[in-house]
Formats: structure tokens, C-alpha cells, sequence
């Protein structure tokens, strides 16, 4: 490469929580610079989510970050021409990627969903990543079956 890599931006944590997570969330969030009504809507979600999981022990931010992590992928596959012929090859992902894949797959499964408010959405869509069901998981759960369907390419990586 001729130029330097561009410094990684420092993402400030959000105002409530002081999470950095919850920061990076809302900025995937976010339409047309509109980061104010994101936070609204966010912290919103995080309060259905709280009085409709009242038995659950944990508190929302807890919830909300296991849901994370339970449609968070491992591995994606990825496009690679080899003479001619195009191999959907495997691959691990980075932590960074992981991160930002489950929440943007998250953010766009609420808002395919029926509801009134984005807040309603993102709360049910919160709900069923943590009870393992929902878009989000399922996306994760096919994304691993084609890893796994295309695991003998797995030597084409690069």
C-alpha cells in the first residue's frame, strides 16, 4: 500500500451508560445525522425491554448485550474468483466486524418488523436475539451453514 492506514476514530461513550457499545450502536442507528432522536429511541427500546423481561434478573443493558452476542457470527464466507470459477470460500471474521455485523443485522431486522414505534421494533427484536429466535439469530444461524456447506474451499483463504 502507498498510503498509511487511516487512525481508528475514537468513539466517545454514550451520556447515560458510559458504554462505548451502546455508542457505537446508536451511531449504526442513525438516519441523516439525527443522533439525538437514536438515543431517544434506543434507550426507549431499552425500557420495554426492561418492564416486559421484569423476571429476568439482569438489567436491559445486560440483556441487550448477551442479545449481542448471541447473533454475533464467527464466520462469513466470502467471494474468491480461481480460474475462472467463483468459491464462496470461509472465513473468520475480525472482532471489529463481528461487532459492528451483529448490529447492523439487529438495527435492520427491527425495522423490517411490524410494530408502531422503531422503539417497539428494536425492543422485540432485542427480546428474540436473547430467546435465540427472531431474524437476527436466524441470519447469524444461516450465515454458519454456509460457512459449514462450504468448508471444503476453506484452503482457498486469503
Amino acid at each position: 500500500m502507498r498510503k498509511a492506514k487511516p487512525k481508528k476514530r475514537v468513539i466517545l461513550p454514550d451520556p447515560v451508560y458510559g458504554d462505548v457499545k451502546v455508542s457505537k450502536f446508536v451511531n449504526h442507528l442513525m438516519y441523516d445525522g439525527k443522533k439525538s432522536i437514536s438515543y431517544e429511541i434506543f434507550y426507549k427500546a431499552l425500557e420495554i425491554v426492561k418492564t416486559k423481561m421484569a423476571s429476568e434478573e439482569k438489567d436491559s443493558l445486560q440483556i441487550w448485550k448477551e442479545a449481542l452476542d448471541k447473533i454475533t457470527p464467527q464466520v462469513e464466507v466470502k467471494s474468491r474468483r480461481i480460474g475462472g470459477a467463483t468459491f464462496q470460500v470461509p472465513t473468520e471474521i475480525r472482532p471489529d466486524r463481528k461487532e459492528s455485523v451483529s448490529m447492523k443485522n439487529m438495527i435492520i431486522f427491527a425495522r423490517k418488523r411490524g410494530g408502531k414505534t422503531m422503539a417497539d421494533k428494536l425492543a422485540a427484536e432485542i427480546m428474540d436475539a436473547y430467546n435465540e429466535q427472531g431474524g437476527a439469530f436466524k441470519r447469524k444461524e444461516d450465515m454458519h451453514r454456509m460457512a459449514e456447506a462450504n468448508r471444503a474451499f476453506a484452503h482457498f483463504r486469503f
